[in-house]
């Protein structure tokens, strides 16, 4: 954050944490959550959670270099996937500041282009929302109960489906018209349902995975939860997980804790979340350090290369693993 940022944005992730934690854990027995962890199969935990940052961190970072790279410009995926690397250490904060610092680094790399910024934040979260929107829409059809005994998945989905409408409305009546017309939204033009189709399946991919992995993770912790149960209320946590906060502790435990009261203790879930969380920090550290340097040194290259007037070297724009 810039100097000129409120101080009350600047204290917000951690008020946020704060308050959550302090709920969370005054209505937690401690002894019953050292218990939890304690009967876990730790070993196993670590390594789903591993996997699933893991795949998570490289699958994102490949499908927003193809987003720039299908509607902007050409970009190394390679030089995506450093850079976003990079502002992983700042998701141990929180994840606005780690996501913003990688959008900067998507400016620095594109030469400045805000439509490569908005191309690399809007098409990839307009594609993963609307698969999460089918995903808890899907599971209502399959959750003991349904939509009416499921009020939270469902008011979810709808709320979800609402937003899709306005934007697909707003699309259709021309509200955009003025903003594709403009210099900076000519690359709007070339998105379609159809050349959105690959991006989009690689999302559902991706959210099959999520569930896939969470079921095992917190299976191997000795909570069993339903599949379709667990599909339709993911959405809901990731929402959550939305708002600022220090690394999303308390939010994840609050929230995990909300969505699974009937399948297990309270202070199991909560022992879930927390080190699910923990886990997330120590792993963020890593991805971080391993890529900051390999990210600081593009990002010194270009900006060499462009103040001396020269053309940008190859390969930073291609790379083998590129289609």
């Amino acid at each position: 954050m810039s100097a000129a940022t409120p101080r009350w944005r600047r204290w917000l992730p951690w008020l946020v944490s704060g308050l959550a934690l302090f709920y969370v854990f005054g209505a937690t027995d401690w002894s019953a959550l050292v218990a939890a962890t304690r009967d876990a199969n730790l070993p196993l935990f670590a390594f789903l959670v591993a996997v699933d940052v893991m795949i998570f961190f490289v699958w994102w970072g490949m499908l927003v270099a193809a987003a720039v790279r299908r509607f902007v410009t050409h970009v190394s995926t390679r030089s995506v996937v450093s850079i976003r690397g990079g502002a992983e250490l700042l998701r141990t904060v929180n994840n606005p500041l780690a996501d913003a610092a990688f959008l900067y680094g998507i400016a620095r790399l594109t030469g400045g282009r805000i439509a490569a910024v908005v191309a690399a934040a809007g098409v990839p979260l307009a594609c993963h929302f609307v698969v999460l929107v089918l995903q808890a829409s899907l599971a209502l059809l399959f959750i003991e109960g349904g939509a009416g005994g499921n009020r939270d998945i469902a008011t979810a989905a709808f709320v979800g489906w609402c937003i899709v409408l306005a934007s697909v409305l707003s699309v259709r009546t021309g509200w955009w018209r003025r903003i594709v017309e403009s210099e900076r939204g000519t690359w709007l033009r070339n998105v379609r349902l159809q050349t959105l189709a690959p991006l989009f399946g690689w999302f559902v991919l991706l959210a099959g995975f999520d569930v896939f992995i969470q079921g095992l993770a917190s299976r191997a912790f000795g909570v069993p939860l339903p599949w379709w149960e667990l599909a339709g209320s993911i959405p809901i946590l990731y929402l959550v997980l939305s708002l600022p906060s220090f690394g999303n502790f308390g939010t994840r435990e609050i929230t995990w804790a909300a969505l699974f009261a009937e399948h297990a203790p309270h202070d199991t879930l909560v022992a879930y979340a927390l080190a699910t969380n923990t886990m997330f920090l120590m792993l963020h550290v890593v991805i971080g350090a391993f890529f900051l340097p390999r990210a600081i040194s593009l990002l010194g290259e270009l900006r060499r290369a462009r103040k001396a007037g020269e053309p940008i070297p190859r390969p930073l724009l291609h790379d083998a693993s590129d289609p």
